[in-house]
Order: C-alpha cells, then sequence, then structure tokens
C-alpha cells in the first residue's frame, strides 16, 4: 500500500522526489497546493479506500510524504 500511495502523490506532485525523500516539505516546496491536495484525499479514498475529510486533518498533518503514510497507517 505505501507504494501505491507514494506513486499517488509523485503523479500528483510531477516529481518523483516525494518517493525518494519521504521528508520532503509538500507545501514549502510548491509540490502540492490546494487543488493537489484535495486530488490527494480523493485519490487515497480511490486507491487505499481510506477515507480522509479536508475537515479532519491540516496541511501541517500531512506536508511531508512521511506523515502522510502515517496517517493513512493509522486510518486502516
Amino acid at each position: 500500500m505505501e507504494e501505491k500511495i507514494l506513486d499517488l502523490l509523485a503523479e500528483i506532485c510531477e516529481d518523483d522526489i516525494v518517493k525518494e525523500d519521504l521528508k520532503t516539505e509538500l507545501f514549502q516546496s510548491g509540490l502540492l497546493d490546494s487543488l493537489g491536495f484535495a486530488e490527494l484525499l480523493a485519490g487515497l479514498e480511490e486507491e487505499c479506500s481510506v477515507v480522509i475529510a479536508p475537515s479532519e486533518v491540516t496541511r501541517e498533518e500531512m506536508d511531508t510524504p512521511e506523515k502522510i503514510l502515517a496517517l493513512v497507517r493509522s486510518k486502516c
């Protein structure tokens, strides 16, 4: 599942660095914006059957690939 999530994130960010460096700051670096964030949440629901409402998380809780993976693991 981790690989699926990282592939999804790389596709949305249009950069494979998110697979190589799990501590990459997604919002600060400009790799992810509000639209990409919404796309990520929809993709996680579709690909991994993990529902994360935008109102239940903050950007800070999902600002690195590492944090996204941890959040998804906590939902499974």
